[in-house]
């Protein structure tokens, strides 16, 4: 039994499963402190989500509307926890993440092109952002998280600005993809039928776990990965070992960067979403890639279930009874399950010291 606790994939596991019931319990208390009488019916419509209609082709439909959102912020997570293996907490993502929607939209609405050039573009200009962070840190040691922070509102107010002079004249929203450019919209190859004709869901599924698969195979299994690693272990060790650390320092912040522009292309080139171009607030998505990425265990694979439950809940808080509670009540409970995750670490090291204890207490009997 504790060969198996030992396991790092069960610890992170079972770290990731108890913050979840603890997040959903603190989530109910709340509940039941502002009304007790519709907080069971509320917290059972969270965790359903889209299992509270009661057709099963609806039900079918909404489970595309939560894949649609889960591919980018797969994204997102692996764009945390790609830098964060490096040694690096790119907080910075949320404003890459705000670069490649910037670019994906104006490059479909205003220079009209198709929907492979839009995606690259995004890639491209986050991957861009991502390097003047990396080349901050590693020429004038100014730390990746001050310098994400800076580069997110100045990515906000740039894009607020650019997608401007491609919104509806009566609205902050950007124009429609599908009336404006039609082929800047990710093709669906068919998936849309196995979701009840949701042309949401789209190529951004298999683009998005194929990803996943690669990072995790960069990380585990190349040199290039080792070499990443060893930099963020250890900048001095890397640098007499002949490592290029500050190369890799500005490599590893351009490939986060370039996670989190994919993301936004995911999630605008489906339509699903626009642009509201006086929004004040960098998008969540970016923000709560790092929650996905604890809760997965900083592991890519774990990335994709982490990253689908807390788009679930998060979907789910839009079934609460309002007659009960203010619309925000959901927000609040997707923000105490999102906050929970960043200690599954800490719990990771709980159950070794508590494991290293009990060996050592069997020893001593022995």
């Amino acid at each position: 039994m504790r060969k198996v606790m030992k396991n790092a994939a069960v610890q992170a596991f079972l770290a990731s499963i108890l913050c979840i019931l603890l997040g959903l319990l603190i989530g109910y208390i709340v509940l039941l402190f502002i009304n007790p009488e519709g907080a069971w019916e509320s917290i059972l419509n969270i965790i359903k989500n889209f299992f509270t209609w009661s057709r099963p082709s609806s039900q079918i439909k909404q489970l595309g509307n939560t894949i649609a959102k889960t591919m980018p912020l797969i994204l997102c997570s692996l764009s945390i926890l790609f830098a964060y293996k490096v040694g690096l907490f790119n907080i910075g993502a949320a404003g890459q993440y705000v670069a490649g929607s910037c670019a994906c939209l104006y490059a479909a609405l205003a220079w009209g092109w198709s929907w492979l050039p839009c995606m690259l573009f995004a890639i491209v200009t986050a991957a861009l952002l991502g390097a003047v962070s990396g080349f901050l840190k590693a020429y004038c040691n100014v730390n990746e998280v001050i310098s994400g922070i800076m580069l997110n509102w100045i990515a906000l107010y740039t894009a607020n600005t650019i997608l401007t002079n491609v919104k509806e004249t009566a609205s902050p929203y950007t124009l429609y993809l599908n009336k404006v450019n039609p082929g800047s919209m990710l093709p669906t190859a068919g998936l849309e039928g196995l979701f009840n004709g949701n042309t949401n869901v789209t190529i951004a599924v298999p683009i998005a776990i194929i990803t996943a698969i690669v990072i995790w195979f960069i990380l585990s299994k190349t040199k290039f990965g080792y070499e990443l690693k060893a930099t963020g272990n250890n900048k001095n060790a890397a640098k007499y070992a002949g490592m290029a650390q500050n190369r890799n320092i500005i490599l590893t912040l351009m490939i986060s960067g370039a996670l989190a522009g994919l993301g936004a292309s995911l999630l605008y080139q489906t339509g699903y979403m626009r642009w509201e171009c006086t929004q004040s607030s960098v998008p969540s998505m970016g923000f709560n890639g790092i929650a996905a990425a604890f809760l997965g265990g900083l592991h890519p694979i774990g990335a994709i279930f982490s990253s689908f439950f807390i788009q679930h809940i998060t979907d789910g808080g839009q079934y609460v009874n309002t007659n009960f509670y203010s619309s925000q009540i959901s927000d609040v409970i997707s923000s105490v399950i999102i906050y929970l995750c960043g200690f599954v670490l800490f719990i990771k090291l709980t159950m070794n010291k508590l494991i290293t204890k009990s060996e050592e207490k069997k020893g001593a009997k022995q």
